[in-house]
Order: C-alpha cells, then structure tokens, then sequence
C-alpha cells in the first residue's frame, strides 16, 4: 500500500517507518525535516521525503489537499494535536483512504481511578494537551461509527528508547536523577514516591501501529492503549535504577509543597503533570484485538535508554 506518515522521523517513526518499507509498503513521509530520525537503517533511502509546515498550511486552508494529491491508501499522523487538525484530514480523505491511524496519549484518561485503566472507563482529561487529544479520539471515533471513516487510535505512554532522555524516577526529565541514583546518592521523591508512571519503548508501539495495519477489521472504529506491561511507581522505579547500577537506595521524601521548591519551576511543572494523572493502563484490549506483544517492561525501555545516555555522554555515573 502506499502510506504517508506525517512526522515520521519522531520517536516513533525511527522504529515504524523502517518496518512499513521491511513489509513492502511505499511510504512518504511528511515533515519539516528539523532532525533525522533517532537511529540510522538503509530503508530509509526509499522512503520519499515531503517537506512541509503543516501549521502554516492548516492556517491556510491547504494541508488536506496536499495529503489527498499523494493518493494515500493508508494515513498515520503521529503529530495530530488539536482538534481542527483532524478535522481538516478527515473530510479531505473521506471516502479515499482503507485505514487512517492517529497517535493519541494515555493523557486522554486525566486521573487514574479504578486500575489498570481500560480504554472503556469515564474520562476526565485536563491540561489542553490531554483535552485535545481526547476531542480528537471523540470526533475520529464518531466519524467511524456514524460516517465509516476508517480510523483507529493508539495511545502510547511515556515513550522510552535510546536517542532521547526518558522520564525519570522524579518524574521529570533531568538526566542528574539517574545520575544520583548510580553514585548512590540520596534522591528525594515528592509525597511518598507511590504515584505511578507508565512507559512504552518506540520500538513497541511502532509494533502496535503495524499490528493495526494488519488487523484491519478488529482495529478500525477503536482506540487501544501500547504501553508496556505494567506502570511503575515512582519509587520502586528509583529502587531499580539504584539496583541496577550496583547501588543501595537512598531516598528521602517530602511533601509535595516541600518537594517543588527543590526543583526548578520546569521539573516541578512536569512531574506535577505526572503524578496529578499516574497512569496505569491496561494492554488487554489491544492483546486480544490486535495481538499486541509488547517486547520491553517499562524498566528494559528505560535501562535501554539510559545505557544511551551513558555512551554518549550525556550523563557521567562515576
């Protein structure tokens, strides 16, 4: 089939588009070009590159139609974050495209209440990241079932792999922490450490938007979450990381207004977005609909990414 990926060259595109052109697919990617994706593979020389700003031609009118003229039978758009960007997509391709595949968020839940949380529970989104995302699987959901429009989303969590710095056991992204943890040092975790993170290597959800492909008839009207097995909590996450280097664990705790003046204004903004959702979502649907396996816990994405970080420098563990 011919598939357009729109901002193939991310976290997960590195992983997707390599196997879209390993299965015989003819793949175009749409992007601004503004980096190569995370790891080097020789398909990529097949792969027709489109540059385009989609804000400055959705402002305009014309994204669309520029997506409709290269005659898709397959649409992925990794980089959908507001819901008049779908909006535009869907009514240039109805009617033209098999299967139209959205990247979407666990974020879309809001607050974690009854766990794990499956794709079927009420949601409570906030934050106009995770409100948009979940307007945008409202309306694609509604233009499968009422129009036939043939879309499907996969929501990853918190997207590990080597080439990028992953969310950490403080729930932010400042490499130190990991750093801390391999000279044993003490790490202080807001509350009680208890909250929880869910990670998801690129590799496997790459996996899940193939597996979709395949599995058109149970994927098509439907949302699945692609996580890894299992969330963590934020301190038995910091306890592996200290154990995988060989380190005792010492943590402290404080509570949460404590704990935000330790950190900069940026950390604490993250990690309060983390623990105010401490998502901890269910696979199943996505394992009996899509046959998804994924291949990494949240802990082998993250010692993966984290080896990275130590070979190329950009954290120092002595």
């Amino acid at each position: 089939m011919r598939v357009i990926i729109i901002g193939g060259t991310g976290h997960v595109g590195t992983y997707l588009v390599p196997e879209l052109v390993e299965a015989g697919h003819e793949v175009i990617n749409l992007s601004r070009q503004q980096h190569q994706p995370y790891q080097a593979n020789s398909t990529w020389k097949k792969v027709r590159q489109v540059i385009v700003d989609r804000d400055l031609e959705e402002i305009a009118g014309t994204f669309g139609g520029r997506v409709s003229e290269l005659h898709p039978d397959v649409v992925i758009d990794m980089i959908c974050f507001k819901l008049e960007s779908a909006r535009q997509l869907v009514e240039a391709l109805r009617g033209q495209v098999q299967h139209f595949l959205s990247c979407g968020t666990i974020w879309v839940h809001g607050p974690s209440k009854v766990v794990p949380t499956t794709e079927q529970q009420p949601r409570e989104p906030f934050g106009d990241y995770g409100i948009q995302k979940a307007a945008i699987e409202d309306y694609l959901l509604e233009q499968a079932h009422r129009h036939g429009f043939p879309a499907t989303i996969l929501h990853p969590g918190h997207i590990v792999g080597p080439g990028w710095v992953p969310l950490n056991p403080a729930g932010h992204f400042n490499p130190v922490v990991f750093e801390k943890l391999a000279r044993g040092e003490e790490l202080t975790l807001p509350n009680l450490g208890m909250e929880t993170v869910h990670h998801v290597h690129a590799d496997d959800v790459a996996q899940s938007f193939m597996k979709a492909l395949a599995n058109w008839n149970a994927a098509v009207g439907e949302s699945f979450h692609v996580v890894s097995p299992a969330a963590l909590t934020l301190r038995g996450y910091a306890e592996a990381i200290a154990d995988w280097f060989g380190q005792p664990t010492n943590l402290r705790y404080l509570p949460w207004e404590e704990w935000r003046n330790t950190v900069t204004v940026e950390e604490s903004s993250a990690t309060w977005d983390h623990i105010a959702h401490s998502p901890n979502c269910s696979i199943a649907k996505a394992e009996r609909l899509l046959d998804y396996r994924p291949r990494y816990s949240s802990l082998q994405g993250v010692f993966e990414s984290v080896e990275w970080l130590m070979h190329n420098g950009k954290i120092i563990v002595k």
